[in-house]
């Protein structure tokens, strides 16, 4: 009897052991088939609406790395963008456009070896106004020591902070400046000092979506690389008669001149640091007030909106280098300023001292008419 009640008792415990083995088995078959790690990440997220357009869109894997990215505009068209080298990070290179739906999709593979799809779509805001600007100096130009950079909008800019964070400029002389607005369609840009002579300066406005306020954002992105030539300044003491040409500090060249009526603070040619704006092989003159209209003169250089140029006018010979009798222009012998116009170069410095009368900074460019310190408070930032 004691014989058969133990092999039972034996059987109930082999019995018991395989039913344990069982039970601890049982979950590895229920959840064997576990969710994938790998987990999508998108900026702008699934469903967004109006998104800014200058911001590249980015898809990012968790747990695993990118396999495909396909971001698609509304006609149909993959958007350019690329995968990094650890292929954990999708980018868009394009800027997306204004007022429109995207869609976007794709795959990655885990850590795990399980693969994981992405779907999504998003919208883009829409721009009530789309706002241009333009940019100088130019690609490739070579300019003065005193030329401010401009970026000039066509239309007012509300948010001029907004605007003025999206522009840099860099320069290989490690010059230090300062934005300054001088009304709410133009920002100015100038060291403290002209600029050292050769340097190269490289200017990013990055306006495109940018928004300005109102409703208005940039319609585009632009660039400029030029060049700052030779340092070169007139010097203009009027009382002296004479027109001085320097460069790098050392006179150059020294020309009889005419300037404006010393007793008139009308026609005097006001003191100022004024910059080279633009020159003419010949320029027709013309002041109503004064009488007379469509006076051609050879080889004017303007250096003020104001109406101030440096011209040839041998009309006015026997004052030249005697007499100040001009309406505000420096008069030159044709000869002499023929030699001018030839070495001049828009955004040299032209400094006038010894007038009965100061311009006011207001005639474009009077950048160099505002003390420093000044300057530097016109910034939006």
């Amino acid at each position: 009897m004691r014989k058969r009640i133990t092999a039972l008792l034996l059987g109930a415990v082999f019995l018991a052991g395989c039913s344990a083995q069982v039970e601890q088995g049982a979950p590895k078959a229920e959840g064997g088939d576990r969710p994938p790690v790998a987990k999508f990440t998108t900026a702008p997220a699934d469903g967004a609406k109006d998104v800014p357009v200058n911001q590249p869109v980015q898809v990012t894997v968790a747990e695993g790395t990118i396999d495909e990215v396909t971001l698609t505009n509304p006609e149909g068209k993959a958007v350019a963008g690329k995968v990094a080298e650890d292929k954990r990070t999708w980018s868009s290179t394009e800027p997306l456009g204004f007022g429109k739906s995207y869609s976007y999709q794709g795959r990655a593979t885990g850590t795990d070896g399980k693969k994981v799809d992405l779907k999504g779509a998003f919208s883009t805001l829409a721009a009530g106004a789309q706002v241009r600007a333009t940019l100088f100096p130019g690609d490739d130009q070579t300019v003065g020591v005193a030329v401010p950079i401009m970026v000039k909008f066509d239309a007012d800019v509300a948010d001029r902070a907004s605007a003025e964070k999206a522009l840099t400029v860099t320069n290989s002389a490690n010059v230090k400046g300062s934005w300054g607005w001088l009304n709410s369609r133009e920002v100015h840009y100038r060291p403290e000092t002209y600029w050292p002579a050769n340097t190269k300066v490289h200017v990013e406005a990055k306006l495109y979506g940018v928004p300005y306020g109102g409703g208005a954002f940039g319609t585009a992105d632009v660039t400029s690389d030029f060049t700052i030539g030779r340092n070169q300044v007139v010097k203009i003491d009027t009382p002296s008669h004479q027109l001085v040409v320097q460069r790098d500090g050392q006179t150059v060249a020294s020309y009889p001149a005419s300037f404006g009526r010393d007793e008139d603070p009308e026609l005097t040619t006001p003191n100022g640091t004024f910059v080279v704006m633009q020159k003419d092989p010949q320029f027709s003159f013309d002041n109503p007030r004064y009488g007379y209209t469509n006076v051609l003169k050879k080889w004017a250089v303007r250096f003020s909106n104001h109406g101030e140029f440096i011209h040839e006018n041998n009309d006015n010979a026997g004052n030249i280098g005697k007499n100040n009798t001009s309406h505000g222009c420096a008069n030159l012998l044709e000869a002499d300023a023929k030699a001018y116009y030839d070495s001049a170069m828009v955004g040299d410095p032209v400094e006038v001292t010894g007038a009965i009368t100061t311009l006011p900074a207001q005639y474009d460019w009077y950048d160099w008419q505002i003390p420093w310190t000044q300057w530097q408070t016109m910034s939006a930032l």
